[in-house]
């Protein structure tokens, strides 16, 4: 069978948790490393096609092919990591503690960072063409989704906060989605399929991903975008870091898990 049924997919979740927390440092960046190069690529292609087309649905429907590379080739992304490191800890798996998971949690963000920063500086030269001239259309696109995203957030102060905490909540709800999607199928059309619907609902509906938003803040300053490095830190990727976590544990983490490990108990009936 193409398709694992929900007790199975979810042990599947909580052993790839598991195996992530016992991963060793230098796979772990590695594979964060390669996990936001190749999600800044994507969005960098989507924003390019929404410029060309005039659409910005048809950048949605094709910015999946990022997160679909990425994870058939095996590499870990933040709002993954949210997800299924804290089963393995909700399980209790020997071995696994609290630390470990933060240990994790931190070199996947650190790697998703230094990744997609890579690919905003090499973008921003392409853009620039080599900073010698003003950004062209796609730069100049990005540049002012910096500004929006950040300034246009904190001009409402705390219902900006709240409004950008829902977002990100939001967004890793429909991520972490398709990191599920991918398990619920063990051929790769139907691991493709799978991830790709959640993944293009949350672009289409600009909802904030933490580790899109290292490739494009980044890459907006590089280019001229008139908001500041605290601006980018307190007013959009905090916030957005944390409605990740937020989102992802508390509608796809605990839920399945909720009901497709620790199932409750099934009322018996006497068929005779």
């Amino acid at each position: 069978m193409a398709y694992l049924a929900p007790s199975e997919f979810v042990t599947k979740m909580v052993d790839a948790g598991e195996s992530k927390i016992f991963m060793s440092t230098r796979d772990t960046i590695i594979r964060a490393y390669m996990a936001g190069a190749i999600l800044a690529l994507a969005a960098a292609f989507a924003v390019m096609v929404t410029v060309q087309t005039g659409y910005p649905i048809i950048g949605a429907i094709l910015f999946p092919v990022g997160f679909c590379m990425l994870y058939l080739l095996g590499f870990d992304l933040l709002t993954g990591v949210f997800v299924l490191t804290p089963l393995a800890l909700l399980d209790k798996r020997p071995g696994v503690t609290i630390g470990g998971v933060l240990r994790n949690w931190g070199l996947v963000f650190a790697g998703n960072f230094l990744g997609a920063l890579t690919v905003a500086v090499m973008m921003a030269v392409i853009y620039t063409f080599g900073f010698s001239t003003a950004p062209d259309k796609v730069g100049a696109v990005i540049a002012g989704i910096g500004e929006s995203r950040t300034l246009g957030y904190a001009k409402y102060g705390a219902a900006g906060m709240l409004t950008l905490f829902i977002r990100g909540m939001l967004c890793n709800w429909m991520v972490s989605t398709g990191v599920v999607g991918a398990m619920i199928s063990t051929s790769v059309s139907g691991k493709v399929i799978a991830m790709w619907m959640p993944i293009m609902l949350f672009f289409a509906m600009t909802f904030e991903h933490s580790v899109v938003n290292m490739f494009l803040f980044p890459s907006a300053l590089l280019m001229g975008g008139k908001f500041s490095v605290m601006d980018y830190i307190i007013w959009n990727e905090i916030p957005t870091v944390l409605g990740n976590l937020v989102g992802g544990i508390a509608f796809t983490g605990l839920t399945l898990y909720a009901t497709h490990i620790k199932t409750a108990p099934k009322r018996a009936f006497d068929l005779r």
